[in-house]
């Protein structure tokens, strides 16, 4: 009789234990998505951000008079990089949520 009981009692301090742990995980899960989603928001400010900075120097520079060599090209091509980079990114991740 006192072996069922104690038995009884390791059973349900572990079903207890686990039902507690399967609680905290499912916190820091949804914690994680929280974190996921907002840094995806974050990415897609910076995103428009620096389109829009790339088209307003593609603006002033309507004529090319910024050459590659200099310190104004070189900042095209790497603002150009970027965005295409970024493009490539969050294209990649419509297609993936599209299929």
């Amino acid at each position: 009789m006192i072996f069922e009981i104690i038995g009884l009692l390791i059973l349900s301090g572990g079903f207890v234990y686990f039902v507690w742990r399967s609680l905290t995980l499912a916190n820091v899960t949804a914690d994680q998505e929280e974190y996921i989603k907002e840094l995806e928001e974050m990415s897609q400010y910076m995103y428009q951000k620096i389109n829009e900075s790339y088209k307003e120097m593609k603006r002033i520079d309507r004529i090319g008079a910024f050459e590659k060599d200099d310190e104004a090209g070189t900042t095209f091509d790497l603002l150009k990089n970027v965005i295409t980079n970024l493009e490539e990114e969050f294209n990649g991740e419509k297609e993936e949520k599209i299929k």
